[in-house]
């Protein structure tokens, strides 16, 4: 199911985020609401959730305003911009992720949020 629209807070900044229909963003819309403590990779904000998913599709360079899952940590990643593996100017994770989705609007100002802040994943926009 498409366009299903998800809404994140991080800290103080609040981004929506349209799941495309893979099956680990149906495990992920499942596993909603999720609270975690966040932590930063450079310009990625990412957490530990409740869904346990192999590699699917999983790609190793990712477009601004990506959401990935991140199977080695079973995390949740938000990209906005360069992380430590990046070469140029590509944004590159860890290691590949499955895409779950894209950041609505401009994802850049999660660029405010500082590791260890609060963030919530839910259902809606």
């Amino acid at each position: 199911m498409e366009g299903r629209r998800i809404k994140i807070t991080a800290g103080d900044q609040q981004v929506t985020a349209v799941l495309n229909g893979s099956h680990t963003s149906d495990l992920l819309w499942d596993a909603l609401p999720i609270e975690a403590s966040g932590s930063t990779w450079g310009d990625e904000i990412y957490f530990r959730i409740p869904v346990d998913a192999e590699e699917d599709d999983a790609q190793e360079v990712v477009e601004m305003g990506a959401v990935g899952y991140w199977p080695p940590g079973q995390a949740l990643c938000l990209f906005f911009g360069r992380t430590p593996a990046s070469v140029g100017d590509e944004i590159r994770p860890a290691s590949a992720v499955n895409v779950l989705g894209a950041i609505e609007g401009d994802p850049t100002v999660l660029k405010h949020v500082a590791s260890g802040a609060r963030v919530v994943v839910e259902q809606g926009a």
